[in-house]
């Protein structure tokens, strides 16, 4: 049964396709208000500031951190870090807006400390190497890089039964409209 939290937490695996079925979710569900991440890390090709992330540098990423900003961040396969403003999160919420954060799951763990009422969802890929598959034809990282997050991925798997559910995501629009589920709100029919 879904949560009747108005927060819930979607992570996964590196590659498993957060990002897509979260655009698919931004795209197609209006009433879903998608938090936006900070992050260190550069924007790839295409991604905007204030859309896709806030891309913040390093020292300002730190000056959120240590003025209690941040609802969860952490360093993510050791280079960069992401995290979510709790400001942003908790206006949302007292507006009784549905809020789906992407994150994580270091991420999605300090969550459940502080907001242990939250929806935990992991998305899960159909397979290992559907995955592996993913991430390599995406292009955006080099072979070093491939090789580092695909080592984490094993972890972040053996994360699953953290979680209050699981949704896989072997086709993106299934997959958004069960998370849209999960979260007390209608699939729309197309």
């Amino acid at each position: 049964m879904p949560s009747t939290s108005r927060l819930t937490v979607l992570a996964g695996p590196t590659a498993v396709g957060k990002g897509t079925v979260s655009t698919y979710i931004r795209d197609n569900y209006p009433e879903v208000w998608l938090s936006v991440s900070a992050t260190t890390r550069p924007p790839r090709p295409g991604e905007v500031h204030g859309v896709h992330y806030f891309f913040v540098s390093p020292e300002e990423f730190d000056r959120l951190v240590e003025t209690g900003q941040m609802l969860e961040w952490a360093v993510v396969h050791g280079v960069n870090r992401y995290g979510t403003l709790r400001s942003t999160v908790e206006q949302a919420m007292a507006e009784g807006k549905s809020v789906l954060l992407e994150i994580d799951l270091q991420g999605a763990r300090q969550v459940k400390q502080s907001m242990p009422e939250a929806n935990f969802v992991f998305l899960a890929p159909p397979s290992w190497d559907e995955m592996v598959r993913r991430l390599i034809g995406r292009g955006t990282e080099s072979p070093d890089e491939q090789r580092r997050r695909l080592e984490t991925a094993k972890l972040e798997l053996a994360a699953e039964p953290e979680f209050d559910f699981t949704v896989i995501n072997d086709d993106v629009k299934r997959a958004a409209d069960e998370l849209v589920s999960l979260m007390g709100l209608v699939p729309h029919q197309r």
